[in-house]
């Protein structure tokens, strides 16, 4: 048996084993039903890790190739709703054919370019598992393990290539109690925790197999410790009282008109109705803010306009003030940008642009190889300007509060909102356009990130989709109030406005850059180690 479970010598069973953990770990961020299971389904690829990581007749290329098999299975759950998006109806003149290709190169290319990186985990278990640490203490590797994995999401917010969509801690977006521990040291602890429990269990079946009594109770009570962390710490946090802050009415408007109809000029008389008549019925049930969608209106917004005009006249009407998503002019250009209509009709001299922009989406890395090898592509960049990416937090300060400013891909990288809350922000509206998803999962996992943003920095977020789901959330990650995919409607919610700061809020990755450096150590401390013993076996022979 244990030559079975430990010595995985044929190779079917190495795969199985790694692609099953990957899939099913995938799947708990695709099902948030089934997310309790995030603390187990990666026992299977821990297991082999601590198998043929540690083994130094195992070749770190080999483990490379582990890895990529690994995270592609990943990432191929993970991004299936790219499936979704078939038949590309909002791009005008597009094939079947060619929307199959996209959506095929979309799916399987993200999901490889994560792999690429992803894969780099395995091959620094290789070097770290073989090193002086692991051999000395044996229980230094689960956690080792859970460190790596917490830089690598780390890693994924630092470029264009790198997407956070499929981090750990979504998985957990049905468990808000744990999930609170993120306003402490942010998601990369939450992704430890998740890791080193997975990593401790495995630890702990391999030394029970080994009859090692010692390391097995070590490693169990590990498990409770950590557990106990992210449910008892999570807990306090929970029911810790708060000063309440001072509430405020908004509203989320959900017109349900997709990318498909949105950037055809001949809908813009429909979408102003029903944002004019959604605002009205917002304004009488109260709200003193109205927050429209991404790119409600997908042309340049200026006071001097019709669209400008027409949202400032609506402004003035209802008495409230309204985040309108649109386009403005930059030195480049246009931005993605939220505008702001005052009550008195007024425009705000603050714009908020959008400060990451999508691949593909609204620029187009490496254009005229793309252009050459897969133009259809190119063409998903529905605006014909050039979109310029914002860089400030440029947060909106009203009489009734600061209001911070995120859109769409901004929320999946949590850096952006915290320097919205340090720049004064007291509430967050997140506009979004997601119609590209239709139904599919990507909603609820894209709404999750959202939670995830809210209970990190402690704001409530007033979300608002052009098809859905639109919702708004507490500081705590609760969604008050949501509207299903695929309807119109509006949602008009209380919330609070809050001053404080979160421990994350202050210290901000501080987690995360320790365990860089302290890894950065260790690696190069077991390289350097290995070319010394290279060298002097040279100088032998």
């Amino acid at each position: 048996m244990l030559d079975g479970l430990l010595e995985l010598k044929k190779k079917w069973l190495r795969f199985a084993l790694l692609g099953g953990s990957a899939i099913l770990t995938g799947l708990t961020l695709v099902f948030p039903a089934v997310d309790f299971l995030e603390w187990l389904t990666l026992i299977p690829a821990c297991l082999f890790l601590f198998r043929f990581a540690s083994d130094e007749g195992v070749r770190l290329r080999t483990l490379y190739g582990y890895g990529c098999f690994f995270f592609y299975c990943y990432y191929l759950t993970v991004f299936h709703w790219f499936l979704n998006l078939y038949p590309l109806e909002f791009v005008d003149g597009m094939s079947k054919l060619g929307a199959l290709a996209v959506v095929l190169v979309a799916w399987l290319g993200l999901s490889l370019l994560q792999t690429l990186f992803g894969g780099l985990l395995f091959v620094l278990c290789g070097i770290l598992f073989r090193g002086r640490l692991a051999r000395r203490y044996s229980m230094a590797r689960p956690f080792l393990l859970a460190l790596l994995w917490a830089v690598y999401e780390w890693t994924q917010t630092l470029g264009w290539w790198g997407v956070p969509w499929g981090r750990l801690p979504l998985g957990q977006s049905k468990y808000l109690v744990g999930l609170q521990t993120a306003s402490l040291f942010g998601p990369y602890l939450v992704t430890f925790l998740l890791v080193a429990v997975n990593a401790c269990a495995a630890w702990a079946l391999i030394s029970l197999l080994r009859k090692e009594r010692v390391v097995t109770k070590l490693a169990c009570l590990s498990m409770a410790v950590m557990l106990l962390a992210q449910y008892g710490v999570g807990t306090l946090l929970w029911f810790l009282p708060k000063e309440e802050g001072e509430k405020l009415t908004v509203a989320v408007v959900q017109g349900n008109i997709s990318s498909h109809e949105k950037w055809n000029s001949s809908s813009t008389e429909r979408t102003m109705e029903v944002y004019e008549n959604y605002t009205r019925e917002a304004a009488e049930a109260g709200a003193k803010i109205v927050v429209w969608p991404e790119t409600a209106f997908p042309y340049n917004v200026t006071k001097r306009n019709s669209l400008g005009k027409f949202v400032s006249a609506l402004a003035k009407d209802t008495g409230v003030t309204i985040l309108v998503g649109g386009f403005s002019e930059a030195e480049y250009g246009d931005y993605n940008a939220i505008l702001c209509f005052l009550p008195d009709g007024t425009l705000s001299e603050t714009v908020y642009a959008k400060r990451r922009l999508v691949p593909f989406g609204e620029f187009v890395p490496f254009r005229p190889l793309i252009d050459v090898l897969i133009p259809p592509l190119a063409d998903l960049v529905l605006s014909g300007n050039i979109i310029a990416e914002g860089e400030e937090p440029n947060v909106f300060f009203l009489e009734e509060g600061g209001v911070g400013s995120l859109i769409c891909f901004d929320s999946i990288y949590e850096e952006l909102t915290r320097e919205s809350v340090l720049s004064g922000a007291e509430v967050i509206a997140l506009s979004t356009n997601d119609s590209w998803f239709t139904d599919s999962a990507a909603l609820s996992m894209h709404n999750a990130q959202a939670q995830l943003r809210a209970i990190e920095s402690g704001r409530y977020i007033a979300r608002s989709a052009n098809t859905g789901i639109s919702t708004v959330i507490s500081d705590r990650g609760e969604v008050l109030a949501s509207l299903e995919p695929l309807v119109d409607g509006v949602l008009v919610e209380e919330v609070e406005l809050r001053e404080e700061h979160t421990f994350y809020t202050r210290i901000g990755n501080l987690f995360v850059y320790l365990a860089a450096i302290f890894l950065a150590f260790l690696v190069g401390e077991e390289l350097l180690r290995t070319r010394t013993k290279r060298k002097k076996e040279k100088e032998l022979k």
